[in-house]
């Protein structure tokens, strides 16, 4: 998940370099997003290992 989240980071800012706007702020949406849901399963895969030791 994290991978996409760099992809679309990447097609953000090569679409914003070249002037289309609206996809780059699409782009960078998605990253965020990607990004969020990377940070949470990690937390939550973080404290289910410590419970579990």
């Amino acid at each position: 998940m994290l991978y996409y989240a760099a992809v679309f980071f990447i097609i953000a800012i090569i679409a914003a370099i070249f002037g289309f706007t609206g996809i780059a702020a699409g782009a960078a949406e998605i990253a965020k997003l990607l990004f969020m849901i990377f940070l949470i399963m990690f937390v939550v895969a973080l404290i289910f290992g410590v419970i579990r030791r």
